[in-house]
C-alpha cells in the first residue's frame, strides 16, 4: 500500500510533545487544542508505523524510533522558516536535552557556566535531574548523563572526562577542642556516617570500615548535610575536594583511595544528535576547567614550591601539628584499606 505524504502540522506537533513533555504543552506551545494534538501525532505514527512516544503517567517520552526523528523533524523546522522568510537560514541549535548527574556537580560546576551555553545556543534547553538514584538510561530517562558510575550495559556511548577526589575533613574547632590532641585516632574520633540506603556509595564504605562497629557521631542522607556536620565540629567526614573548597575545613589526607573517575554517558542514538552534541561538548570543557578543583583539595601541607597550591596531594593548614597529623591519618588510612 502506498504511504501517504507527511503533514508538516504532524512534525510541528511531534516536536513540540518531544520539547514540553504532554499534550497540554504542545496544544499551548502551538495555539491549538489538545484533542487536535493527540489526533496529529496519532496520525503521524500510523503513518510511520512506529510509536514515537512512549505514554507515561508523568508525560510522554520518546521512544527509540522517536529519538532518531527529532534531528531530521529540526531540520524541517528550519527549512519551514527559512521558507516563510525567504532566506537561507544556518543549522540552528534546539530543543531540549535531558541531563542526570549528581547534584554536587549541578550546584557546583554546571548550572554556574550554563549562562555560556545558553549564550551559545539560546534556543536549546537543559532540563536538569539531580535524583540520579531514579534515573534509568536504559528506560531512556534521561539524553545524557555526567556520572561517577559506569554503566555496564545498555546501548550508550560512554567516555572518561575527570576524576572526582575525595579527602578525610575536620573543623578547625574539633581539631582544637579534642582531648587528644592533634593526633587522629580513627578507632575513638567521632566520625560523620551516611544513613541506611547509602552503603553503595563509596564515602559510605570508607566511614564503615573506620567505625568497625561502633556508633557514628551523626547520620546523614545528603553530601550538603555532611559539610555542614563536618563544619560544625561533629567529627570527620569523607568529602569530596569540590565541596570541601568552599569551606575552611581542614583536610587530614587528600589520598584515602576512593576517588571516582567521572564518565560522560549518552544514547547511542543520540551521539549525532546536534543539541546532544552541543551539551557534551559544554560538560567535557567544564570538567576540564575544574579538573584541579575536581581532583586535589584547596591547600597544601606540603613545601613543594614549585607546584601551585592547588595541585599538591596532601592538604591541610599550612602549620607543622596538622602535617603531623596528615602523616599519621595517611597512615593509618593504609592500614585500615590494607585490612578491607
Amino acid at each position: 500500500m502506498e504511504r501517504k505524504t507527511l503533514v508538516w502540522d504532524d512534525v510541528a506537533v511531534f516536536l513540540a510533545i518531544a520539547r514540553s513533555g504532554s499534550l497540554s504543552g504542545a496544544a499551548s506551545a502551538l495555539s491549538i487544542g489538545v484533542a487536535t494534538v493527540s489526533r496529529r501525532i496519532e496520525r503521524l505514527e500510523t503513518q510511520l508505523g512506529r510509536p514515537l512516544f512512549l505514554r507515561h503517567h508523568t508525560g510522554y517520552r520518546l521512544t527509540e524510533d522517536g529519538a532518531a526523528l527529532i534531528e531530521r523533524a529540526e531540520e524541517m523546522e528550519a527549512a519551514a522558516r527559512a521558507f516563510g522568510t525567504g532566506m537561507a537560514e544556518g543549522p540552528e541549535v534546539s530543543g531540549t536535552v535531558r541531563l542526570a548527574t549528581a547534584e554536587n556537580l549541578a550546584t557546583t560546576l554546571i548550572l554556574p557556566a550554563l549562562p555560556r551555553l545558553r549564550s551559545a545556543h539560546p534556543r536549546l534547553t537543559l532540563e536538569i535531574v539531580t535524583d540520579i538514584a531514579t534515573v534509568n538510561l536504559h528506560r531512556r530517562d534521561a539524553d545524557i548523563a555526567l556520572r561517577m558510575i559506569k554503566p555496564e550495559r545498555g546501548h550508550v556511548s560512554v567516555q572518561r572526562v575527570g576524576t572526582l577526589g575525595y579527602g578525610l575533613y575536620a573543623a578547625p574547632s574539633y581539631m582544637a577542642g579534642r582531648a587528644g590532641g592533634p593526633k587522629v585516632d580513627l578507632e575513638r574520633d567521632g566520625l560523620i556516617a551516611w544513613g541506611e540506603g547509602y552503603g553503595y556509595l563509596p564515602a559510605a564504605q570508607w566511614i564503615e570500615r573506620a567505625l568497625r562497629g561502633r556508633a557514628p557521631t551523626v547520620t546523614t542522607t545528603s553530601l550538603a548535610a555532611q559539610v555542614v556536620g563536618c563544619t560544625s565540629g561533629l567529627g570527620l567526614a569523607v568529602l569530596p575536594h569540590l565541596l570541601a573548597r568552599a569551606t575552611d575545613l581542614i583536610c587530614l589526607d587528600a589520598d584515602i583511595g576512593i576517588d571516582q573517575p567521572i564518565w560522560l554517558v549518552t544514547q547511542s542514538d543520540l551521539t549525532s544528535s546536534r543539541r546532544v552534541q552541543a551539551v557534551a561538548t559544554f560538560l567535557r570543557a567544564v570538567v576540564s576547567e575544574h579538573r584541579a578543583a575536581l581532583s586535589v583539595p584547596r591547600t597544601s601541607r606540603t613545601d613543594n614550591n614549585n607546584l601551585p597550591s592547588d595541585r599538591h596531594q596532601s592538604c591541610g593548614n599550612d602549620q607543622s601539628n596538622w602535617d603531623q597529623v596528615g602523616t599519621q591519618v595517611h597512615a593509618d588510612i593504609h592500614k585500615y584499606r590494607d585490612s578491607k
